[in-house]
């Protein structure tokens, strides 16, 4: 894998980096933390400028998760709807939905980077529920500066290692993320069940 984001990386410069990152906003399956690992390596060999590499993956991240927002806010729970249709698509969009509903703001700001899979999903459900565009905006662009950071600053500092890298950060993330999801979804159905039962906490 990590061969393959080289050459694209190499051939295409930061346009890949920028591209990848803005599609994986839009659920769009890329592997754009690994592409930004790769940037990050290659910044490190100075084939690239570190801030720049920061700058567009953070730009561009920016702009997908907008991009999102605005979906979601155009198509309404209408599109929500019609994009559940897959069970494990549906079961990522309940997660997200009750993310946002439960924690506002603050969900956003985890789902970019520790439950980043829900990501995508959580920026369609904060347009549909209309968030303000403000809260959104700035609570979007704090958590994506760590994701941002946390990838490109790996490539960057590990480059020498960036196969062994790559395989650690891919089973890692998926691990951290299934855990994650686990006890948010665990912790809802809990509240769930309390509330019906009205159980003393």
């Amino acid at each position: 894998m990590s061969d393959t984001l080289l050459a694209l990386v190499s051939t295409y410069g930061l346009w890949i980096v920028v591209a990848s990152v803005f599609l994986s906003c839009l659920a769009v399956p890329i592997p754009s933390s690994l592409v930004m690992l790769a940037a990050g390596a290659f910044a490190a060999s100075e084939d690239f400028v570190l801030w720049q590499v920061l700058a567009c993956s953070w730009s561009a991240a920016i702009l997908g998760d907008q991009a999102g927002y605005q979906l979601g806010r155009i198509g309404g729970p209408p599109l929500l709807e019609r994009l559940a249709r897959g069970r494990s698509r549906a079961r990522l969009i309940a997660t997200a939905r009750q993310m946002v509903h439960r924690h506002g703001p603050v969900g956003v700001f985890l789902s970019r980077w520790l439950f980043s899979p829900l990501g995508p999903w959580v920026n369609l459900i904060a347009g549909a529920a209309g968030l303000p565009r403000g809260r959104f905006t700035l609570w979007d662009v704090m958590g994506e500066a760590v994701w941002v950071a946390l990838y490109v600053g790996l490539g960057y500092a590990f480059a020498a290692r960036l196969d062994a890298l790559t395989e650690i950060v891919t089973e890692w993330s998926g691990l951290v993320a299934s855990v994650g999801l686990g006890l948010l979804v665990a912790g809802l159905l809990m509240r769930r069940v309390r509330r019906r039962w009205r159980l003393p906490r």
